[in-house]
């Protein structure tokens, strides 16, 4: 699986390609579109090169110096696809983090089939108030959020996962052995939240595999990310939430899932290693 950081650059590049095929097309060179459309030669190549983006009024003007008005709204929609990818942690959290808790409401009331692979933190359907509490303290530090509203982000979360349990949802996790050793928060709360963990797991819409430590593989996904029906993944990363759209790349996120599957034990293994991690915290 190419790396995730690597999208939002491949969809411009593809965005820039289709620009470029239209100057080709209008047979164009770039420095006569760049005269008609009223800028220099180098504001063309860099837009073509996908150096910098192509506004929606640099659309506009390319299509129809090209002729090329008919292209103009698939290409804009085009544009704010990709633009829609990524959106940096400071962006998404400026007004606090309860915002950005009930900015994806939508996308979850309307999933059928979740599935998640985590490494550093549990899923956030299967939290405990206390381990998301510890969580969301942790980005606000982290990231340096100046609102704070930790305890309405937490309700927040809270009332999604009730809907989320409901039973109209089904869930597939994969879950990091390392994960359920992590202290995320005090040995009580974690020991709440573990025996939660196992509590949710039995339900008949919720299947949980975990990867043992020491599981071998040829190469791991480095963020976690989380997979709405066939429509949507999105990547956590360090700086930024990624959202994926398009098929080719889901479907490398859906062979990534499998790969993981494989490697993860489920059932009566799987509770063994929850609870050896419960009893290490003494």
């Amino acid at each position: 699986m190419s790396s995730p950081s690597s999208s939002v650059a491949e969809a411009r590049k593809a965005l820039a390609r289709r620009l470029a095929d239209i100057r080709k097309d209008a047979g164009l060179s770039g420095e006569e579109l760049s005269v008609r459309c009223g800028w220099g030669a180098s504001k063309t190549s860099r837009i073509q090169s996908a150096a910098r983006p192509a506004s929606e009024a640099d659309i506009r003007t390319w299509c129809r110096v090209c002729g090329a008005e008919d292209q103009v709204a698939d290409l804009i929609a085009s544009s704010r696809a990709v633009e829609s990818m990524w959106t940096e942690w400071q962006q998404l959290e400026r007004t606090g983090l309860r915002a950005a808790q009930e900015s994806v409401a939508p996308l979850y009331e309307r999933t059928r089939l979740f599935r998640v692979y985590a490494s550093r933190t549990l899923p956030g359907m299967v939290q405990t108030r206390e381990y998301t509490a510890a969580v969301l303290r942790a980005i606000q530090r982290d990231r340096g959020v100046v609102v704070d509203d930790v305890e309405q982000a937490v309700q927040a979360r809270v009332e999604r996962q009730r809907a989320l349990l409901s039973g109209r949802h089904e869930f597939g996790l994969l879950i990091e052995e390392y994960v359920l050793r992590a202290a995320v928060c005090d040995a009580e709360a974690m020991a709440s939240q573990l025996d939660r963990l196992i509590s949710v797991s039995a339900r008949p819409y919720v299947s949980l595999g975990v990867i043992p430590m020491g599981a071998g593989r040829s190469s791991l996904p480095a963020e976690d990310f989380y997979m709405f029906d066939e429509a949507e993944v999105a990547v956590e990363l360090t700086s930024g939430y990624l959202r994926i759209t398009q098929p080719g790349e889901i479907d490398a996120y859906n062979r990534a899932f499998a790969q993981l599957a494989a490697m993860a034990v489920r059932g009566a293994e799987a509770r063994a290693l929850v609870l050896s991690a419960i009893d290490s915290l003494g």
